[in-house]
């Protein structure tokens, strides 16, 4: 009997909670109708595709767009992911426009 792998869904809540994490923690920002997200872990990528997917949204682009320093000996590359989620009926955009900035914490403006 072959084995069934049961593959683990995101809920709506859960990700919206998780969306609204990465907004206070700037890692996550709202420019028109797109979030883009950016992180030097590959890993959180893959996570925000999820929570995107979760509530509704497509990820679009996924591109490496810099090194960064991490201490004096250490670079690491950072992840942009581009997603659109046109979801009025959540209020992330909103919650965004609180609690979220322009710019992401990676952004050399800042």
């Amino acid at each position: 009997m072959p084995s069934v792998e049961l593959k683990k869904v995101m809920l709506p809540p859960a990700a919206c909670k998780k969306m609204q994490t990465w907004i206070r923690s700037r890692h996550l920002i709202c420019v028109g109708n797109f979030f883009i997200f950016e992180t030097v872990e590959y890993s959180a990528v893959e996570r925000f595709s999820e929570c995107v997917a979760s509530l509704g949204g497509t990820l679009i682009s996924v591109e490496p767009i810099n090194k960064v320093w991490i201490g004096t000996h250490r670079q690491v590359i950072l992840y942009q992911a581009k997603a659109s989620l046109h979801t009025p009926h959540h209020g992330l955009k909103q919650y965004w426009i609180k609690y979220g900035s322009f710019y992401t914490r990676f952004d050399e403006r800042c």
